[in-house]
């Protein structure tokens, strides 16, 4: 039945789905404005954050423990793939990065289903976030609540380092033009490492903090990888800001669509996708350059 508290519920489901795929999408625009990569393997880092944070809770009963371990892990590999395999792709066809990130990532899956089986996983959340909250007009789950808010923190520690160091100084360059930060003496090769993992770590944080919504499968980065490049294009390629309106717009139009009918959520996602490559063939936040 549709009412004015089920419509603010999926709002707020909405708003929580469009908190992580801005965090999610923010990590790959970084990767693919700055190195020029198409990571399809940016969901199964979504999954490794999941599975990792698993193991550490399951060693620690710690929530926050989990989180750094999802998130550290995920970022260890991040550094790993780029170092000994990304990096000898950046002068290479968009086709065989396609290839090497989706090979990649199907390892990925295949070798967490041969330790932990397709058997879905169970993270709980934290004791201070479990149960659910009164809104006065409803009630709602309290650690979706609690998602919005640790991903935004999330997301502002993010825009700092993009906006307010020199690292993130010299990723906004080299997304503008990154033969002009080579000449400049900068070690292109390294920054092109951290900022590989910084966008890997961004999917793994985001992986562990939705374990406790949805359960952890080994193919739960699938769907999410479709909705994170459609976050990408909608918000504009290279662009932060974009990737955070973009993630929120997504995030609405299947929560919401999904209240009518779920099967047309995704028509409604790529409907929204088309209408603004029609109308701003850049993304809404985007600019010339990178295409």
């Amino acid at each position: 039945m549709i009412n004015w508290p089920n419509f603010i519920s999926q709002v707020f489901n909405g708003l929580a789905l469009g908190a992580l795929l801005a965090l999610i999408s923010s990590g790959l625009t970084i990767i693919y404005g700055t190195l020029g990569v198409l990571n399809l393997a940016h969901g199964a880092m979504f999954m490794l954050g999941g599975y990792a944070g698993f193991v550490a809770y399951q060693y620690t009963s710690s929530f926050i423990v989990a989180v750094i371990a999802g998130s550290l892990f995920v970022m260890v590999v991040g550094l790993a793939m780029e170092r000994i395999i990304i990096r000898h792709f950046y002068n290479r066809p968009h086709e065989d990065q396609l290839l090497v990130t989706f090979g990649l990532g199907i390892c990925f899956v295949e070798i967490v289903r041969l330790f932990f089986s397709s058997q879905s996983k169970q993270v709980p959340p934290p004791p201070l976030f479990q149960g659910i909250t009164s809104l006065g007009f409803m009630y709602y789950p309290t650690y979706r609540l609690a998602v919005v808010g640790i991903v935004a923190v999330a997301l502002g520690v993010l825009f700092l380092v993009l906006y307010r160091t020199r690292l993130g100084m010299i990723v906004r360059a080299g997304i503008e033009d990154s033969v002009m930060v080579d000449s400049l003496g900068i070690n292109v090769h390294r920054v092109f490492m951290i900022v590989f993992g910084i966008g890997a770590m961004a999917a793994g944080f985001a992986g562990i903090v939705n374990a406790p919504v949805v359960s952890l499968t080994p193919g739960v980065g699938d769907d999410i990888l479709v909705e994170t490049f459609v976050v990408v294009v909608i918000g504009g390629v290279g662009s932060f800001p974009g990737a955070v309106l973009g993630g929120l717009i997504a995030g609405e139009i299947i929560s919401v669509t999904s209240m009518f009918n779920p099967g047309y959520a995704y028509v409604m996602l790529f409907a929204v996708m088309t209408l603004v490559l029609v109308v701003r063939p850049h993304g809404l936040l985007g600019v010339e350059g990178r295409e």
